[in-house]
């Protein structure tokens, strides 16, 4: 017997109400929407790539709260892009100001904006290809800056609105650059 992995195609597309729903049902998984509409699911992370996550969004949220800049999302938090794609960034930073009236109203709303710093941390077994990929998209529908972790390369790839891709070593510090003014973090904290 052939043990031939076999893919479906759906030309089925999720609505925002349709994945909210799902996304609460289902709370271990995290789903984010494609451009196309079609599901993306990610199952839960181990533990190196949690822990990973919840320092970058830690060191992220202690230092624009300290300097009062925006706000500080999880990795939870489903942002609507422009392309109609809904994605859910490791760490993601919206600067003051920019958030939607009554944003913090809307507990089943995805947010309708991109958000203008993110960081994406790379699990063992997510594809780089489709992390630069997803990265690209991010920065074609707002985002301003975003670093892509790669413990794997022990690097990260920084994106600017700009275009440009820096690749850094494991010994490097990463900035926020102007998105983030005066947020460091040595990328050792984060491999």
């Amino acid at each position: 017997m052939n043990s031939e992995k076999i893919t479906v195609q759906s030309l089925y597309t999720v609505t925002d109400e349709e994945l909210m729903l799902m996304s609460s049902q289902n709370p271990e998984l995290r789903f984010e929407r494609n451009v196309n509409g079609t599901l993306e699911t990610m199952p839960p992370t181990g533990g190196i790539s949690g822990n990973r996550e919840i320092k970058a969004g830690a060191y992220l949220f202690n230092w624009v709260e300290s300097q009062n800049l925006g706000e500080v999302f999880g990795p939870s938090t489903g942002f609507r892009l422009a392309n109609t794609a809904v994605r859910a960034p490791d760490a993601a930073f919206v600067a003051k100001g920019r958030l939607p009236e009554g944003w913090d109203q809307q507990e089943d709303k995805f947010i309708n904006l991109a958000p203008d710093f993110i960081i994406e941390i790379r699990s063992k077994n997510d594809s780089l290809t489709k992390l630069k990929a997803k990265m690209e998209e991010y920065i074609s529908n707002g985002v301003q800056l975003g670093w892509l972790i790669d413990s794997k390369n022990q690097q990260a790839l920084v994106y600017r609105r700009d275009g440009s891709i820096t690749q850094y070593p494991a010994t490097a510090i990463l900035s926020g650059e102007d998105v983030v003014p005066g947020f460091t973090l040595p990328l050792k904290k984060l491999l």
